[in-house]
């Protein structure tokens, strides 16, 4: 027995007598805004990133005006509209670190929170490819945006690996002064694609 099925063993036995407890869960499921599109870009923006909301049809040009002359990670199965001329698909873990940046859709978006999810689904790559290089640009497609946490933990796969994304990488762990770029880019643009 390995160690974490002896863990889970001694938790069962120590509960096995314990009275059946009903766990209320009465929170908000829904969560509505008059605007959902502007509250998530208001919400990001707070977070210190980047944001362009756009109707569809100017978000290629918009991508290829911010990623000109920058070497560009693509994941596999981003919308060919949105990619990049210099980007590819296969990287190295020092050929990220040496990228320019990493161009990704995503899975959902929180307007409540400004937060962004990713689910290593097609357009979105590995975990590896939106926190190595220094610079993500998102886009976010507006029937992707829910309203609260509730609503986007119903629409993921909880069997998928997932990064939350609020804002650029930061921590305020060194003598509470913020610093960015620590675990993760230290740039985030957002397209929101209308």
């Amino acid at each position: 027995m390995g160690a974490r099925e002896d863990i889970l063993e001694r938790i069962r036995q120590a509960v096995k007598d314990a009275p059946e407890v009903e766990i209320v869960r009465d929170y908000r499921m829904e969560t509505s805004f008059d605007d959902i599109v502007e509250r998530f870009a208001e919400r990001v923006d707070d977070y210190r990133a980047i944001v362009h909301v756009l109707p569809a049809s100017d978000v290629p040009g918009k991508i290829a005006q911010l990623v000109a002359g920058r070497r560009m990670v693509v994941p596999e199965g981003l919308p060919a509209e949105w990619h990049a001329p210099a980007g590819q698909t296969a990287w190295t873990l020092a050929e990220l670190d040496s990228s320019d940046g990493v161009i990704t859709g995503c899975a959902v978006a929180i307007a409540e929170t400004g937060t962004i999810v990713l689910d290593a689904g097609p357009g979105q790559g590995r975990r590896a490819l939106t926190l190595v290089p220094d610079y993500h640009l998102c886009v976010v497609r507006a029937d992707q945006i829910v309203g609260g946490v509730p609503e986007a933990v119903a629409r993921l796969d909880p069997a998928k690996p997932m990064t939350w994304i609020s804002g650029p990488s930061a921590t305020s762990d060194i003598e509470l002064n913020r610093v960015e770029g620590v675990h993760g880019p230290r740039t985030l643009e957002v397209i929101i694609s209308t």
